[in-house]
């Protein structure tokens, strides 16, 4: 029921060519603030950037809700909002990578991932016009990551590892201190598989359809041209 209510909402919204609508000025302010992210952690302001990291990322709710609340749904906010989040995860979790507060399977991990979103859903869009939507759960797992980011980039309070392990590439599983954030990146990293999975059988889904859609029409075609 709630999927055929969200289907219907989504049909009737329109879709407007628009660049400078409200919701899409507040997605280039977050982009903008990537950069300024970035080198503020790497002057060593970790607190500063916190801030701005967190800033950003809990802009990503301000967009959507602009957007949606004042009818302004765009062709651009709808790749652009989702581009906008992949690249702030990426630079999230590399700039927590290169001040060494983060392993190196975490970030292979988030950039394979968004990577494979972004090719594939560009993909779907330029070839078969087709675009997953974006679901709740998956939002749930973006703030889990950031919130887990932010913490690891503030770098305090830190906790006591569980000691279940020796193993160094493990944060919080081994016995060294480490900063509360870790714990949400490693629910968000779960979430975010499992929904990498549904968007994944929902795309494959949407293109068979898709697919036999395109074989029916060019064989009612076929049969039309050889009555003619």
């Amino acid at each position: 029921m709630a999927d055929e209510q969200r289907e219907k909402q989504t049909a009737t919204e329109q879709v407007t060519s628009e660049i400078f609508t409200a919701a899409n000025v507040v997605s280039f302010v977050r982009l903008l603030l990537v950069p300024v992210y970035l080198w503020l952690l790497l002057a060593g302001c970790n607190l500063a950037a916190t801030l701005v990291f967190a800033a950003a990322a809990a802009s990503d709710f301000i967009d959507g809700q602009l957007a949606r609340r004042t009818h302004t749904v765009s062709r651009l906010g709808q790749i652009l909002d989702p581009a906008v989040d992949r690249i702030l995860m990426v630079t999230g979790v590399l700039g927590v990578f290169l001040v060494g507060r983060i392993p190196l399977w975490v970030i292979v991990l988030v950039v394979l991932r968004d990577a494979y979103l972004l090719i594939g859903g560009a993909w779907l869009l330029s070839c078969y016009h087709l675009r997953v939507p974006v679901v709740y759960p998956g939002k749930f797992a973006t703030t889990f990551l950031f919130v887990g980011f932010a913490g690891l980039l503030l770098n305090c309070p830190l906790i006591p590892g569980l000691g279940w392990c020796d193993l160094s590439w493990l944060p919080g599983f081994n016995g060294a201190d480490v900063s509360w954030g870790i714990w949400f990146v490693y629910a968000g990293l779960v979430l975010s598989l499992g929904v990498t999975v549904y968007y994944s059988v929902t795309a494959a889904r949407a293109l068979a359809a898709e697919l036999a859609r395109e074989r029916r029409a060019s064989s009612e075609d076929s049969q039309t041209h050889g009555a003619a």
